[in-house]
């Protein structure tokens, strides 16, 4: 049963799939191979990008930056859409994901 809507990214998503079911072990397989990072690596990344206390960046934009783990600004900016981010903050985020890489 859902008790909270907040989004979180595929790695923390694993912890979630329990159970010894075939479905189950689907789900798994399917996670962990779209999967860049390790659970706890995805939620290391999560505080450190939640500390930056950036108010354009969203929950849902931390989800997809640890998801696609950008490289460069235009990566970046294609997860914020209309957002436009400063030259700082944009900095600030890729130092933050190139700790994981």
């Amino acid at each position: 049963m859902m008790t909270n809507k907040e989004p979180i990214s595929m790695p923390e998503a694993l912890e979630y799939v329990g159970g010894k079911g075939q479905e189950e072990e689907k789900a798994r397989g399917f996670i962990k191979k779209f999967s860049k990072l390790k659970s706890k690596d995805a939620k290391e990344m999560r505080e450190k990008l939640e500390k930056l206390d950036l108010m354009k960046m969203k929950a849902e934009q931390i989800v997809k930056i640890i998801g696609m783990l950008p490289e460069d600004a235009e990566e970046l900016n294609k997860i914020f859409g209309g957002v436009s981010l400063d030259e700082n903050e944009t900095k600030k985020i890729l130092d933050t994901v190139k700790e994981y890489k």
